[in-house]
């Protein structure tokens, strides 16, 4: 069976000989110049819609060198944190003409710059990635590419000329304090991948909000994770282990939380009776288990914006802007509860 037949589309010489006039006045007319007689224009305009015409973005690009493409790098299209941000990405791109291109590198280093690498081999003209494995390594690679990079939350130790991210110190310090208002004394950690910046600071945040009460989280309270819900679990299998066990777990983000809240239930224990629970960004889905996840927000949806912001910026000449910083806020539900100084568990 014969396949679709597709037309050729139609171009400026096809409305030039339909409008009986030169390709340089089509290609005025429809740019909206004012040397082409308001007639005329009017006039040009109504044959190329009648006729279909769709502007190539490809020739837009040869003659002001940008392509209104912008290359946006995700660790994973799955996970609903990524979901939130993104969308704040794509629809201030929309707003101000743009496009994205979306690229996922599965949160590994060299596959993350392979992403960048072909982004601009597709001409984007600004480049947005998230959870950075690279970090301040893209620094000589700015040279090389010769577009604006733009970080959020980076993953990676050190200082980078652009980014955007959330104050991770402050997050677990909130987590922290919130939980000593509630009597809790002993705190256990279940942290994110191997490696992650943001896990180390929220870790610290919550260490250092303890300490100015004379407590601490110790290293064997510090359970392994992943950022995924088996991370969860698997961190609460951990702490089941130790003696004394604590009263209250503080998790890298919401993901993780959820999977240790299906731990402890598993284990015939309750949340927040047994365990009270923290966890990090404020996803959706955290209003939404039993019981609703208290939790440290993200403004997600602004971390985009402002990096789609700063990237316009920077297209634009605007060479100050830097590090933009946000500020977390604690979200008060259901699975933290008070409990009395000095009691354990175990």
């Amino acid at each position: 069976m014969a396949g679709p037949a597709f037309s050729n589309p139609i171009s400026i010489k096809d409305i030039a000989k339909a409008a009986g006039v030169s390709h340089s006045t089509v290609s005025r007319a429809l740019a909206d110049s004012p040397l082409v007689a308001s007639e005329t224009k009017q006039r040009i305009q109504r044959i190329a819609r009648e006729m279909g015409y769709t502007p190539s973005a490809i020739a837009r690009g040869l003659v002001t060198k940008r392509t209104a493409t912008v290359g946006l790098v995700v660790t994973t299209i799955a996970d609903p944190f990524i979901a939130e941000v993104a969308q704040g990405i794509e629809e201030t791109a929309l707003d101000n003409g743009y496009n994205v291109i979306l690229c996922n590198c599965s949160a590994e280093p060299e596959r993350e710059v392979a992403c960048a690498r072909a982004l601009r081999e597709k001409r984007v003209d600004a480049i947005i990635v998230t959870s950075s494995r690279v970090g301040s390594l893209y620094v000589p690679l700015l040279e090389e590419l010769g577009v604006p990079i733009v970080l959020i939350n980076n993953q990676h130790e050190g200082d980078y000329v652009y980014s955007v991210r959330t104050d991770n110190l402050t997050g677990g310090r909130l987590a922290g304090e919130y939980l000593l208002s509630l009597g809790h004394r002993y705190v256990a950690y279940i942290a994110g991948p191997p490696g992650a910046h943001s896990s180390k600071e929220r870790l610290e945040g919550c260490r250092v909000a303890l300490r100015e009460h004379g407590l601490d989280i110790p290293d064997d309270w510090v359970a392994p994770g992943d950022g995924r819900t088996g991370g969860g679990q698997a961190g609460v299998d951990f702490l089941l282990r130790r003696s004394p066990q604590p009263t209250a777990i503080f998790c890298y983000n919401d993901m993780t939380a959820i999977g240790a809240l299906q731990a402890i239930k598993r284990a015939g224990l309750r949340v927040p009776d047994d365990f009270s629970l923290v966890g990090y960004d404020d996803i959706a889905f955290a209003a939404f288990v039993d019981p609703p996840l208290t939790t440290i927000a993200q403004d997600k949806y602004t971390l985009g914006q402002r990096a789609m912001d700063l990237a316009l910026e920077l297209l634009n000449g605007q060479e100050e802007a830097g590090d933009i910083v946000l500020t977390p806020y604690l979200v008060e539900r259901a699975s933290c509860a008070p409990t009395s100084p000095g009691v354990s568990q175990g």
